[in-house]
């Protein structure tokens, strides 16, 4: 699984886990903070969290064509300390008024700013990772694992948000409007690391650092010199098709943040008692995700040594779990944004049972192209919802921001362990598939437009938060609709997609 790739898939990838870290931690708790801190409606931080989330993933677009004119490198640098800034801004307790309204709108433009060019570009740098031969067949592997090591960043961030604000309420006397920035600061931290990261490992991925003005490598020489403008044409338009279906899967996808976190917040139990209590605890998880990668590498490992460490790995992990089940308290308390820990955990856990199974397919010739595993994400994006919707059948009307029912913390852990699933089909393979189809000289830009198709679907986002007081299996049958709509659609398009990939 780990064999074969560049090294500087795990320099970039490092590099981008600080600054997802950072990222989820601010996010984790930012639409609570908007009504904690400026007693914003649903509906009104509902915009404001879905502007947010729209300037965040619409500007790389910008970004990649700056990188095409001056260069990847240079605008990964502008772009983290650019953001930053915006996280010190935000981690600055300003009060409640218009004023602190106004710096809080400054800090998210900048953070959008800076993540628009760093991200982006960032990831076009792992992807030409791969156009040397001995790396071409590694493409989609490569980007598993590169997604899967920013998601560990994403892991920790729910618990680092959540543990740095009670210890600023109970430790420090701060409120619990104000501790909010404390989350804020730990994102600003992060990227500082993220930034070390990228720079002290610059000797792994010094053959990607090129910029337009330079000439590229044979390779791509070669491509730009034989590509017709009618291939290009075709690429493009193929790369178009898909962006339409990823703004659905999007506006289902980042629903964590806003209306399955109101729904952790307000119908979810709010305490834990049991075997089940040790989901919520963030080291168990990671013990999970040891035995699932010392389980691969008993099987997968050629050396004695090496099944040896895998076996120990496993016993280690499979003891620390009994150890933590016999000291268990009672109860424990649950908070709303401890759920979104569960998509990062999956994302880790899964990586190598993906790429396991697509290895495997590939070995008999049967591996599915990046197109139809595409579909068959956003079918599975539609069965999470199918099962929101079957089970909140009863529950009462949303009394936001009160606590109004008391649904099984299960219900919410196999939504995001689906939503998962239909992630790792998608995203990862999506940015691959933008890599290996897009026309050298459009790379950046190409790229850029990945994004931007996230960011209609995070603005989309918001239309669920304005049906919050509908029942709830309107908002997610909604949800389930537009996922099947969507997969039919690029079903009926698959062939002219398969051409390209």
């Amino acid at each position: 699984m780990f064999e074969g790739q560049p090294k500087g898939l795990w320099t970039l990838a490092l590099a981008n886990t600080g600054e997802r870290f950072g990222y989820y931690t601010m996010l984790a708790v930012f639409a609570l903070f908007l009504g904690e801190n400026f007693g914003f409606s649903a509906g009104t931080a509902s915009e404001i969290y879905t502007w947010f989330l729209t300037a965040v993933y619409f500007l790389p677009l910008f970004g990649g064509m700056a990188a095409d004119k001056w260069g990847y490198n240079k605008m990964v640098i502008i772009g983290i300390v650019i953001m930053f800034l915006g996280y010190l801004l935000l981690s600055i307790p300003l009060g409640h008024d218009t004023a602190a309204a106004a710096a809080m709108g400054l800090a998210l433009l900048l953070v959008s700013l800076g993540t628009g060019l760093f991200k982006g570009n960032l990831q076009v740098m792992v992807g030409d990772l791969y156009n040397a031969p001995e790396y071409a067949n590694k493409r989609d592997s490569g980007f598993s694992l590169f997604y899967m090591a920013i998601n560990i960043g994403a892991l920790f961030a729910p618990t680092a948000a959540i543990r740095i604000m009670d210890w600023a309420q109970l430790s420090l006397g701060y409120s619990k409007a104000d501790s909010y920035h404390f989350a804020f600061a730990v994102a600003a931290v992060s990227v500082i690391v993220s930034i070390l990261i990228y720079a002290l490992g610059r000797s792994t991925y010094s053959q990607v650092l090129t910029s337009a003005r330079k000439t590229t490598s044979a390779g791509n020489k070669e491509e730009k010199d034989t590509m017709s403008k009618s291939e290009v044409r075709e690429r493009i338009v193929c790369l178009c098709l898909v962006f339409a279906v990823v703004i659905f899967f999007w506006m289902a996808f980042h629903q964590n943040g806003l209306t399955l976190t109101w729904f952790a917040d307000e119908f979810t139990a709010t305490t834990s008692s049991g075997i089940q209590s040790m989901l919520f605890d963030v080291l168990n998880l990671v013990a999970c995700i040891f035995i699932v990668f010392g389980l691969f590498g008993i099987f997968q490992n050629k050396t004695p040594k090496g099944k040896l460490l895998s076996i120990g790995i496993t016993v280690l992990a499979i003891a620390y779990l009994c150890y933590k089940y016999t000291i268990l308290e009672p109860e424990i308390s649950l908070s709303a944004p401890i759920f979104q820990q569960f998509n990062a955990c999956f994302v880790v856990m899964l990586t190598p049972v993906s790429i396991a199974l697509f290895g495997w397919l590939a070995k008999k010739g049967k591996e599915p192209k990046a197109p139809v595993k595409i579909g068959l994400g956003m079918l599975v994006a539609g069965f999470a919802y199918l099962l929101m919707m079957v089970f909140s059948i009863g529950l009462p009307a949303s009394d936001h921001p009160n606590h109004v029912a008391d649904a099984s913390p299960y219900l919410l852990v196999n939504t995001y362990l689906i939503l998962t699933f239909a992630e790792l089909l998608l995203s990862p393979i999506g940015i691959s598939f933008v890599t290996k189809v897009a026309p050298t000289k459009y790379k950046g830009m190409m790229m850029g437009g990945w994004f931007v198709a996230t960011a209609l679907g995070n603005k989309l986002v918001s239309i669920p938060g304005h049906m919050w007081d509908m029942p709830l299996p309107v908002v997610w049958g909604t949800l389930m609709a537009i996922c099947l709509v969507a997969a039919l659609f690029i079903f009926a398009i698959i062939k002219k997609l398969n051409k390209v990939a």
